[in-house]
């Protein structure tokens, strides 16, 4: 989609790259995002330079880039060094990946374990406390056990949700453990 641009509102930038409002904010908070010119009537007005932008940030978090990341790559003058940052970053969390997909395979691996323990079968009824006391025993920590959160809710969030309702656990708090879990870790 090409758009000839000369003036865009908060609203019509994150629009056009598929974002909230409040997220365009944020970037420009922290930095990531130049802040705009004001209109007249004190409204952020944004330029193709802005969209642009924009479009690099988005295409870097597609990538799974951390905005820390992506804020030294978008503020390093373009030259040769700034190809080879590039590159060594993205190499970088390539392997941070590759790592996060093995940490997955052994969790999945742990909980196949422990669907066969004879606990698990003896009792269907299995509640939060007993599934904490479970993945602390096969050498969960609560950071591993956050993680995995994270990664279930990213990767299958209704199904999440369905099991943290089969664990028993009141609906405000599966809210609280959603939530914390959809952010960035």
């Amino acid at each position: 989609m090409t758009l000839t641009v000369t003036r865009l509102t908060v609203t019509r930038l994150a629009r056009s790259c598929h974002l909230s409002r409040s997220t365009v904010l944020y970037y420009e908070r922290i930095g990531l995002l130049t802040r705009p010119r004001r209109s007249d009537g004190n409204y952020r007005v944004y330029g193709t330079k802005d969209l642009d932008r924009l479009r690099q940030i988005c295409l870097y978090r597609d990538a799974g880039l951390t905005l820390s990341d992506i804020g030294s790559l978008l503020n390093t003058p373009c030259d040769h060094t700034s190809e080879n940052q590039a590159s060594a970053v993205l190499r970088r969390r390539l392997v941070e990946i590759g790592e996060a997909i093995e940490r997955m395979r052994e969790h999945q691996r742990a909980i196949a374990r422990l669907l066969n323990t004879a606990e698990l079968r003896k009792d269907r009824m299995i509640t939060k406390e007993k599934w904490t006391s479970i993945m602390s025993s096969a050498g969960f920590s609560n950071e591993d056990m956050q993680r995995w959160h994270r990664e279930f809710e990213k990767s299958a969030p209704q199904e999440h949700q369905e099991f943290l309702e089969f664990l028993h656990i009141p609906a405000k708090e599966i809210e609280t453990i959603r939530e914390w879990s959809a952010r960035e870790g």
